[in-house]
Order: C-alpha cells, then structure tokens, then sequence
C-alpha cells in the first residue's frame, strides 16, 4: 500500500524529525480509534481501558512504577480529536522554527524533555500538594508539554518573530508563548489541573533549555545519546571501531577538533543577536552560517 510506503519512508529518513514526530502522534490516535471501535463491536469494551493503562502515565506512584514506560508513551497518546489537532498544529508551526535554527536532534530533546519535565510537575503536584489528592490517581495523557516545551523555546529564541493568526494579523510569539502559559496557569483550579500543571512544567524546560543553549550548554545530549545508541542497535553498526591511524592521518582531524569550538561559540553568538534583535538584524553571511549549522 502507497499509505505504508509513505510511513516507511517518512522513519528511513534521518532529518526528518518534525514529520517523524507528527507521524507518531497520529499513528497512535488512528490505531486507538480503529481498537476502541472493534472492542466495542466485540462487546469487551472494558478491555480498551486496559490498554490506555499501558500508555497513560497514573499520578500516583505505586500505579506508574507497575508501567514506567507511561512518563514517555503519554506525550504521543490522545483520545480527542480537538485535542490532538491543536497539538499537533502547534507542533508543526513552532516545530518548524525550531527545526529552522536549531537543526533535528534539537526539536527531539526538547520534545521529550519537555515531556519528562512536564511529568514530573505533575507527579509532584497530586503526590505532594495537599489541594490535589483528593484527585490522585487521574492519568495524564496528551503531547501538551511536550508541545509548550517548543512554543516556549522558538518564543525565547526568537521572540520578535510574528505568525499570521486567522482575525488577528501578525503576533510576535513571545506574546502567542505568554498567553499560552497564562491559560495554563488559569487552568490549574478548572477541570484539568494535571494537564495545566505539566503544560507549565514543559513552558519551563523551554525557557531553560534555550537559555542555556545560548550559554554553551545543550540539555539534550543525554536524550541524543540514548537515540543514537537506539539506532546503532535497531541499525547494526557497531558502537564503536578501533583503527590504527598513523601520526599524518591524525594531524588533520586534530585539527578539525579545534576549530569546533569556536565555530559553536559563532553560533551561539548569532543566536544572542536574534534574541536581541530578531532574525531580520542578521546579515546575509550570518544567515548562511546559521543555516549551515542547522543542517548538522
């Protein structure tokens, strides 16, 4: 089938991040969906809770160290169409910015970091906070975090960017970023107060991520590692290889290793001219470099 061919091609691609992403999200839903329907038809509807249990993350512990896997599988699981449509929106809008400057592996971090961080504000709050424990026990489910954890990134990026929103015209996304996380806020004593809880948690690590980015330190490696270990492993190739090199093939790379540095400090200096002055005060050969630095 054409639709399997496009899947497949869509995951053998290795930049290709944001679609990977969107893909997942959908895939779940859709297969959601088609296995609530066929319960139901087969009268074992309660079976389909028991599926859910496998992929909502519970707020109470003893029930999430049972299914560990949850603080992940809930970031790519909703069970609404107005709630996965915008999510998935704002993935695809702030995802692009974000994949624009910053390149693949960074999207991804800041995806499942924002996801983790968002669980464990909400694990927090229902397990140490008084006003939540007649609730305990409420699964979480839904990309809301993850998502937060990007819009609040590309707004702290690049604040003075501006999207054209349907009877609105053009906003700068620091201000769609602040609205965004006033509701969240708002929400918290409404009747979602674990979702509002995570969406703050995700606000947060984009902030912090992007701050320090800009200050040389990348919070996504470990989340790098570990995809790059998966990959090895799903791939074949090997970890590692030991080779032996003579002492003119090591002189170039050693080489190549010094001038790394300097040039991400480079970026990291267009970036703080961004933040500051937005992606217009670039000249063309400090677009080109960032860019070229996305593309790594």
């Amino acid at each position: 089938m054409s639709i399997v061919n496009d899947i497949r091609t869509a995951f053998s691609r290795r930049d290709n991040a944001l679609n990977q992403l969107l893909l997942i999200n959908v895939l779940v839903f859709a297969v959601l969906i088609v296995l609530r329907a066929i319960l139901y038809i087969g009268g074992a509807s309660t079976a389909y809770n028991v599926v859910m249990r496998q992929l909502a993350m519970p707020s109470d512990l003893p029930s999430l160290l049972r299914h560990p896997w949850t603080v992940l599988t809930y970031a790519f699981t909703h069970e609404g169409f107005l709630h996965i449509i915008f999510n998935l929106l704002n993935l695809y809008w702030f995802g692009m910015l974000i994949r624009e400057y910053l390149g693949n592996r960074k999207l991804v971090s800041l995806y499942i970091l924002g996801a983790l961080v968002g669980a464990v504000f909400f694990l927090l709050s229902f397990n140490l906070l008084p006003v939540f424990q007649a609730r305990l026990g409420i699964p979480i489910v839904g990309a809301s975090a993850a998502v937060t954890a990007i819009i609040v990134a590309a707004a702290t990026l690049l604040p003075d960017y501006t999207f054209s929103l349907i009877l609105i015209g053009p906003v700068k996304i620091k201000y769609i970023a602040a609205v965004v996380v006033l509701v969240s806020i708002a929400g918290i004593n409404g009747g979602n107060p674990g979702g509002e809880l995570a969406h703050i948690g995700g606000a947060l690590l984009g902030f912090v991520f992007i701050k320090q980015l800009q200050a040389g330190r990348d919070l996504g490696r470990p989340v790098q590692a570990v995809g790059d270990f998966v990959a090895n492993i799903v791939s074949g190739r090997p970890r590692m290889s030991v080779t032996h090199r003579s002492r003119a093939a090591e002189a170039p790379a050693a080489k190549k290793g010094t001038l790394a540095r300097p040039e991400q400090e480079e970026i990291d200096l267009i970036l703080d001219k961004i933040s500051r002055s937005g992606y217009e005060s670039l000249s063309k050969d400090e677009k080109q470099k960032l860019f070229k630095a996305s593309q790594k």
